[in-house]
C-alpha cells in the first residue's frame, strides 16, 4: 500500500513540477539543449524547474497550468513564442528573453500596466494577449479602458494585440469592422433599450419568381418540343432500365454452379 503511495506521490511530483525527465520523455531529446519546440499543457504545473536547461528553446506552451513565477525563462534567450494563458501570472520576469516574438498571458492575474513595463525592452515582440474572448480569458488590467492605447504607445512595434492585427496588412479591415460595430449599436441601442424595427417590405412582388406561359406561339411550339423530348428521353430510360434488369438475371443464373444428378 505504502509503495503504490510512493509511486503516486512521485508521479504528482513530475507533473507538478518540471523535471529533466519530464522533458526527456515529452520531447524524446536525450539532451535538453536539442530540445526546441516544448508543449506541457494542462499538467498541473506550478514550479517550471530546471526548464531554463532548455536554452535552445524556440516555442513553449505552458498553458493551463499553475505557474506565478515566470523568472526560471530567463535564459532562454532563443524562445520566440511564449503561451503562459490560463496560470496564476502577476508579473512577467522575461526581459532578458531578447528574440521573444509573441506572447499570450492572457487568463492570469496582471493587474495594472506598471506590471508590464518590463516589456518594453523587448524590441522583437510584436504579438501581445492579455484576452482572449475565444476562451473567456482575461487580466484585472484589462478593466482599464484605456489599457489597449496605452500598450500600443508602449510597444511601438506590435502588430497583433489581443489576437487584432493593429498595424500592416488586414489593420484596415480590423478597425473598419471594429467602427461599422460600433456605429451599428450605437445606431440600435437609444437610452439603453433597443427600439422596434419597422417590418421588411418585400423588393418584388410574391408571382415575381413565377414562370408565365407566353402568348407568343414560338415559344409555344418550343415549349411543346421540349416536353416532347422529355418523355422520349423518360421511356427511353424505362426501356434501358428493363434491358439492364434481365442482363443482369441472366448473367447470375448462367454463372451459378451447375448441378448433376447421381
Amino acid at each position: 500500500m505504502d509503495s503504490k503511495r510512493d509511486m503516486k506521490d512521485q508521479e504528482t511530483e513530475r507533473v507538478s513540477k518540471v523535471t529533466a525527465v519530464l522533458l526527456k520523455s515529452r520531447t524524446g531529446e536525450f539532451d535538453l539543449e536539442s530540445i526546441l519546440f516544448l508543449k506541457l499543457r494542462g499538467l498541473g504545473i506550478y514550479d517550471l524547474g530546471c526548464i531554463g536547461d532548455c536554452i535552445n528553446l524556440e516555442r513553449l506552451d505552458l498553458s493551463g497550468n499553475k505557474i506565478t513565477n515566470l523568472a526560471p525563462l530567463s535564459s532562454l534567450r532563443l524562445l520566440q513564442i511564449l503561451n503562459v494563458s490560463a496560470n496564476r501570472i502577476s508579473n512577467l520576469d522575461i526581459s532578458s528573453c531578447d528574440s521573444l516574438q509573441s506572447l499570450n498571458v492572457a487568463g492570469n492575474l496582471i493587474s495594472s500596466i506598471d506590471n508590464i513595463h518590463c516589456l518594453q525592452s523587448l524590441r522583437k515582440l510584436e504579438n501581445i494577449r492579455l484576452k482572449d474572448n475565444t476562451y473567456n480569458y482575461t487580466n484585472p488590467v484589462c478593466k482599464n479602458s484605456s489599457y489597449r492605447n496605452i500598450l500600443l504607445e508602449m510597444f511601438p512595434n506590435i502588430r497583433v494585440l489581443d489576437g487584432e492585427r493593429v498595424v500592416g496588412r488586414g489593420s484596415d479591415l480590423y478597425k473598419l469592422c471594429k467602427d461599422i460595430d460600433e456605429t451599428i449599436k450605437a445606431g440600435f441601442y437609444r437610452n439603453g433599450q433597443l427600439p422596434e424595427l419597422p417590418g421588411c417590405k418585400p423588393w418584388v412582388d410574391n408571382d415575381f419568381w413565377e414562370i408565365k406561359r407566353s402568348n407568343n406561339a414560338i415559344l409555344d411550339e418550343a415549349y411543346k418540343q421540349f416536353n416532347d423530348v422529355l418523355h422520349e428521353c423518360r421511356l427511353l430510360n424505362n426501356r434501358a432500365t428493363h434491358v439492364i434488369s434481365q442482363t443482369e438475371r441472366s448473367l447470375s443464373l448462367k454463372n451459378q454452379p451447375k448441378q448433376y444428378s447421381v
